[in-house]
């Protein structure tokens, strides 16, 4: 039998690591008043990022209230522990294990004001394809959503389904963030709302692009 460590154990062992990685990064931020002006008005809103930009975004927006939909499978609770540590409150449900709980849970955070983060392909795949769970959530409780995307002038890549990115030591991060867009009731509001979600991601990305930037695979 394979051996895995605690989430909470790994969690408390690696987040001052990685918490001292992220403090090297010099952050640079892109349309910065689309997020602050939801947040100053108190309207609902939904994060929207894709699953591989986890990490210097769940950095950027740290202590800040945001639930966060993670895996009830084990790679999701190490995301959870490390989340939780981080200030977040995670919602535990994925579109095969828990969507239905976890689309209440969402709903229900975003009408107590709660802003809520969902990576549209993930848990597991495939990557960058939109599954319709968090436009449901938005529909209901009436809530914007707000594409958040982060690039970097030098990463390490995982060898994983969705590439995950770990900005080296000292790198430039860049975050920006999209027009903020509502959906619109019924069926076709869903689909312009999906359809809108991998649009405006791949345009910020272009737009944040490093031209001459650098990756790294890793293990």
């Amino acid at each position: 039998m394979r051996w895995r460590p605690d989430p909470e154990r790994t969690a408390r062992t690696v987040g001052p690591v990685v918490g001292a990685l992220a403090r090297s990064w010099r952050m640079e931020l892109v349309h910065e008043h689309r997020w602050s002006t939801l947040v100053e008005a108190g309207k609902p809103f939904v994060f929207l990022l894709w699953h591989e930009m986890l990490l210097p975004l769940l950095w950027r927006h740290r202590r800040q209230g945001v639930a966060i939909v993670v895996s009830e499978a084990r790679d999701g609770r190490y995301l959870a522990a490390y989340a939780e540590r981080l200030g977040y409150l995670n919602l535990f449900g994925s579109s095969t294990r828990g969507g239905a709980r976890v689309l209440l849970q969402a709903v229900r955070a975003l009408e107590s004001g709660r802003p809520v983060a969902f990576t549209p392909d993930g848990p597991r795949g495939p990557r960058r394809e939109v599954k319709p769970g968090i436009i449901h959530a938005a529909q209901k409780a009436g809530a914007s959503v707000l594409p958040i995307v982060a690039v970097a002038d030098r990463a390490w890549r995982l060898r994983s389904w969705d590439r995950f990115m770990c900005p080296k030591p000292f790198a430039r991060v860049r975050i920006g963030y999209g027009a903020a867009y509502p959906i619109d009731p019924g069926p076709e509001g869903l689909d312009r709302g999906a359809a809108l979600a991998k649009q405006s991601l791949e345009t910020l990305e272009r737009e944040l692009g490093w031209p001459a930037g650098v990756v790294t695979d890793t293990e």
